[in-house]
């Protein structure tokens, strides 16, 4: 073996072992002095020419590269996943059986402020989309679900989103009194039905401003659905015997509350998006 060889491999396994590109000092520093470095780099750049890995250099420095005809090869697409936030599922639940539907709807169905990063995150995942604008003042976009969104739960359409029977009886949503409430008077949209009408003209994401007028407020709510039947709050109404009737605290208490929408069947707390 000789000493040229030895030096050929001594750099090799320098730039082998090495994190970085390493510079004609680093090298020099572990040759016999005198070494004509800028030979032993061109031999070796030569032996490595039609390799999987060449010698290139970087700026002044030297290192080994994969051959540029073999890296679209060894490209390894990987799938990142990310955790829904409770937030982000409860909206995805609440546009899916309520659109079209505003930010500010959802903000009164869910009780709390929407994170500006949470229709964000559902917009990046193409499960929901602008809808159009509500015609009311302050023309507020609406929301909906996409066809990605139906692929990825297993949907064939909306009609196939489980009613809120079906959602009680597998144990996929919290049957607190303000949601009950709601169901009651109608203001939850069975699978299928329309939301309210929207302007598509104007889709852009543009802060919304407002609520939609022509909304029943709640006295109006009860009296559309119970009629004559309806006893106002505080009239002390009572049954036959005297005796006050029950169901009138039990209509109040439902009124109040935080409201937990109905949550799509498959979309639980930590369901991952793939991307």
């Amino acid at each position: 073996m000789t000493d040229r060889f030895l030096q050929l491999r001594l750099i090799e396994a320098l730039l082998f072992a090495s994190a970085e590109p390493l510079g004609p000092d680093q090298i020099a520093r572990h040759l016999p002095e005198g070494t004509d470095l800028d030979e032993l780099m061109a031999e070796l750049g030569g032996l490595y020419a039609n390799r999987g890995v060449n010698l290139v250099r970087v700026g002044k420095r030297w290192a080994f590269r994969t051959a540029p005809d073999i890296a679209p090869l060894m490209q390894i697409e990987t799938t990142v996943t990310r955790k829904l936030s409770r937030a982000a599922v409860e909206t995805l639940a609440i546009i899916a059986y309520h659109q079209p539907v505003t930010r500010a709807e959802i903000e009164e169905i869910r009780g709390v402020a929407l994170s500006r990063g949470t229709l964000d995150t559902l917009l990046e995942a193409g499960w929901i989309k602008p809808r159009g604008r509500r015609r009311t003042p302050g023309r507020p976009v609406t929301w909906g679900t996409t066809e990605a969104f139906l692929d990825h739960f297993g949907l064939e359409s909306l009609d196939s989103l489980p009613g809120m029977a079906e959602l009680k009886a597998a144990g996929l949503i919290d049957t607190r009194p303000a949601i009950t409430a709601l169901g009651a008077r109608g203001h939850l949209l069975q699978p299928g039905e329309a939301g309210e009408d929207t302007d598509p003209g104007d889709n852009d994401n543009d802060t919304e401003a407002g609520t939609a007028d022509g909304e029943p407020t709640p006295e109006e709510a009860l009296a559309a659905d119970f009629g004559d039947d309806l006893v106002p709050e505080g009239s002390g109404a009572s049954d036959e015997n005297g005796a006050p009737e029950q169901g009138a605290d039990n209509d109040r208490r439902a009124e109040a509350g935080d409201s937990v929408p109905p949550v799509v069947a498959d979309i639980e707390d930590g369901e991952n998006i793939a991307r």
